[in-house]
C-alpha cells in the first residue's frame, strides 16, 4: 500500500513538470495573485479527476486477463514516454478564466485540463496496475500538488525559466519507459 502510494506520488510529479496544467498554475497565480484558493482549486479538481480516472481504470482491470492487462499497461506506459518528449504548449486563448473567484476558476480550469491529460492517462494505468484504488488516488494527488504548487508560489520566477523544462521532458520519459519495460517483463506491482 504504501508502495503504490509511493510510486504513484512520484510518477504524477515527474509527469506534471512542464505539463499544461502546471503552466496553467502559473498563469492563475499571475492573475489572481491568491495563491491559498488557487492551491485548495487544484487539490479539489484532482481529487475528482484522478478519482474518475481511477475508478475507470479499475473497471477496465476487471475486463480483461492479467496477461493482456500486463501488455496494455507496459505499451501504456511506453506510449506515455514517447508523449513525454513532446512539450506542453498552452495557447492565450486556453489561458482565458472568466473571473468567478480564484478557487472556482482554478478548480473548473484544472478538473478540464486534465480531462485526456498525461496525468490523468497515468492514473488510469496507475489504477489497473496497483491497489488500493485511495492509494493511487491519493498518491497521484500529492505528486501534481508536489508539481504545482511550486509554480503557484514562484510563478514568475519558473515562468522566466522555462526553458529548463524542457530537459525534465527526457527525465519523465525514461521514467515512463523504465516502467513499461518492468510492466512488459512481469516485474514489479
Amino acid at each position: 500500500m504504501i508502495d503504490t502510494f509511493l510510486i504513484s506520488t512520484g510518477v504524477v510529479a515527474v509527469a506534471e513538470i512542464g505539463d499544461k496544467t502546471q503552466l496553467l498554475a502559473l498563469i492563475l497565480a499571475a492573475r489572481f495573485r491568491r495563491p491559498l484558493p488557487i492551491i485548495l482549486g487544484i487539490f479539489v479538481a484532482t481529487v475528482l479527476n484522478h478519482f474518475a480516472a481511477g475508478w475507470l481504470g479499475l473497471q477496465v482491470a476487471g475486463l480483461v486477463s492479467p496477461a493482456v492487462l500486463r501488455w496494455v499497461i507496459g505499451l501504456g506506459f511506453l506510449a506515455i514516454a514517447i508523449w513525454a518528449l513532446i512539450p506542453d504548449e498552452m495557447g492565450e486563448e486556453e489561458a482565458q478564466i472568466k473571473p468567478y473567484g480564484a478557487f472556482l476558476a482554478t478548480a473548473v480550469a484544472f478538473f478540464l485540463a486534465e480531462i485526456g491529460d498525461k496525468t490523468q492517462v497515468v492514473t488510469v494505468a496507475l489504477a489497473l496496475k496497483y491497489q488500493p484504488l485511495w492509494a493511487v488516488i491519493a498518491g497521484t494527488t500529492l505528486g501534481m500538488m508536489i508539481a504545482d504548487v511550486p509554480a503557484v508560489f514562484v510563478g514568475k520566477w519558473i515562468a522566466a525559466r522555462m526553458h529548463i523544462l524542457r530537459y525534465v521532458r527526457f527525465v519523465a520519459a525514461a521514467v515512463f519507459a523504465l516502467l513499461g519495460v518492468l510492466a512488459l517483463l512481469g516485474i514489479g506491482g
